[in-house]
């Protein structure tokens, strides 16, 4: 049987124990974070959101799980000019039903199919709570249209029909996701529409885009 040294005895259990000690306080701060507001976690807030965040971030609430009650989409469309100068409105485009397809079938999706274009329409309607389209919260509400803006424009293109893009506009679709079979529950499915403002398109709208 092999016999350690106590110095090596030492490195072991030292090692062990801050192992165990940094598992203990990375727990506990997930626990924190996802826990209803104490005193605690309102103290250590900044520490525990840069511990989570963004690698370990969570969307539901460790004591009252709320599993989304809606399905929400999003559509786009666009205004061209052609060469005579003439301006033309576009089809809506189903960027949501886009996302649909390429993960309905797909053993394997990609994240940005599930998440991506969802997690923009959250990001929007957190720094725009009125429904007139209004900016709520100074440089994040206009962050949160931009980010939305040009992941329909990556898709879209700067042209449509052969004429340049200058303005996009997008509506939310939300309707109520349908009780189950065995439920009495009565609820409307039916699809609620919020217009969007048209917002420019410029140049710049397109830097860094495929």
């Amino acid at each position: 049987m092999r016999v350690w040294s106590t110095p090596a005895l030492a490195v072991i259990c030292l090692s062990g124990a801050a192992l165990l000690g940094g598992t203990g306080l990375f727990l506990g701060a997930l626990f924190l974070h996802a826990a209803p507001a104490n005193a605690l976690s309102q103290e250590y807030r900044q520490e525990l959101d840069a511990v989570v965040y963004p690698e370990f971030e969570q969307n539901w609430k460790l004591f009252a799980p709320n599993p989304l009650q809606q399905n929400i989409t999003a559509d786009a469309r666009v205004q061209t000019i052609a060469d005579d100068g003439e301006v033309h409105t576009r089809d809506w485009a189903a960027l949501t039903a886009q996302d649909i397809a390429a993960i309905r079938g797909n053993p394997a999706p990609s994240h940005l199919d599930q998440n991506m274009l969802r997690r923009a329409l959250d990001f929007y309607q957190s720094t725009h709570p009125t429904q007139d389209g209004s900016t709520g919260n100074g440089p994040r509400g206009e962050l949160a249209e931009e980010y939305l803006k040009r992941i329909a424009l990556q898709r879209l293109g700067r042209t449509v029909g052969g004429e340049r893009v200058l303005q996009i506009q997008f509506r939310i679709g939300s309707a109520t996701v349908a009780p189950p079979a065995w439920s009495r529950e009565q609820a409307d499915t039916g699809v609620q529409y919020q217009d969007l403002p048209w917002w420019p398109v410029a140049e710049d709208d397109f830097r860094g885009l495929a």
